[in-house]
């Protein structure tokens, strides 16, 4: 059986820092950055002012974001690894009857996700159902890719392509795989200790020598992904904005409240992007850091305590 050799506090860091963003941007979810409370009013419990998104959601609740990402460490684990078709089956079983959701209710999918899982089905293979909008780059793939950097300790070729496989389920185009798959090294290099600049810069590295026999691959890479600057108005649901957003407050915040709350800040796709800056804000500063209020108030933890002893720690 697989073995996780990074240190435990990192990986649940990552585990609870990415669920907790998750249920702490949920009722700020599509208001604009201007209608969103300031920034020390921002917390897991909505000031009684604001009008929560999802009226009857109770606070504490995590969304899509976190349900996928569970399916991908619950199917990880039951394949000893990441095989497309299970991930994919699991995925399925989140959207018709709740798995990994909290009280198994799904309230909140995305479009793009939405129709390649119906079209997965009918009986489409997994590598093409996310074709079923060629040009589709939002961040659904993208939320979740984190559960493969947390369980897989191996080459960073093999991270890549795992990265790609699992968004091509819900989002073909060769950017969000990129995107998956450069967030992904980062996190890796950042659970084995190395700090983020650092990780940043050799996660480039690597991905340009990984990519240079595959230029198209490359060319996304250095033309789209890479260069400085958000594309969008930031807090959007394009992947390219989500993860530079994510690189931008993880530079310029010291805690992970601090980047939590800044996340939710820029408004609009707040649970996700809140569950992409907490995964690595969490790697970061470790599960030991994560507010306790927050973590206590969390709904449906039970099932995801139990998932996670199933993992095999190599240190316990």
């Amino acid at each position: 059986m697989n073995k996780v050799s990074y240190p435990r506090n990192k990986v649940l860091g990552g585990i609870w820092g990415l669920i907790i963003g998750d249920a702490v941007g949920v009722p700020y979810e599509f208001t604009p950055q201007e209608y969103i409370p300031n920034i020390d009013k921002i917390d897991m419990v909505a000031p009684k002012y604001f009008r929560k998104t999802y009226i009857d959601v109770p606070f504490g609740t995590y969304s899509d974001d976190s349900a996928q990402f569970l399916c991908l460490i619950d199917s990880y684990i039951e394949c000893d690894g990441f095989e497309i078709n299970n991930a994919a089956k699991k995925l399925l079983l989140w959207l018709s009857n709740g798995l990994w959701a909290v009280d198994g209710e799904v309230f909140d999918v995305g479009r793009q996700t939405l129709k390649a899982l119906t079209e997965y089905a009918r009986g489409t293979s997994p590598r093409y159902s996310g074709l079923c909008e060629p040009e589709g780059k939002g961040n659904g793939a993208l939320m979740r890719t984190l559960a493969l950097a947390l369980l897989e300790d191996e080459s960073d070729e093999k991270l890549v392509i795992d990265s790609h496989e699992q968004a091509m389920i819900t989002h073909g185009n060769i950017c969000n795989h990129v995107c998956c798959a450069f967030y992904n090294l980062i996190a890796k290099y950042m659970l084995e200790g190395i700090e983020f600049e650092e990780a940043y810069s050799t996660a480039v590295d690597s991905l340009r020598r990984i990519y240079k026999d595959k230029k198209v691959y490359l060319e996304e890479f250095e033309n789209n992904i890479l260069p400085d600057g958000i594309i969008e108005e930031r807090g959007t649901g394009y992947v390219i904005d989500c993860l530079k957003s994510t690189f931008k407050i993880i530079r310029e915040s010291s805690s992970y409240e601090e980047a939590i709350k800044k996340a939710i800040a820029l408004g609009n796709d707040t649970d996700t992007t809140a569950a992409v800056v907490g995964g690595l804000a969490g790697i970061i500063y470790g599960f030991d850091k994560i507010p306790s209020r927050w973590y206590d108030q969390i709904r449906g933890k039970e099932k995801v305590l139990e998932l996670i002893d199933r993992i095999n720690f190599e240190n316990i």
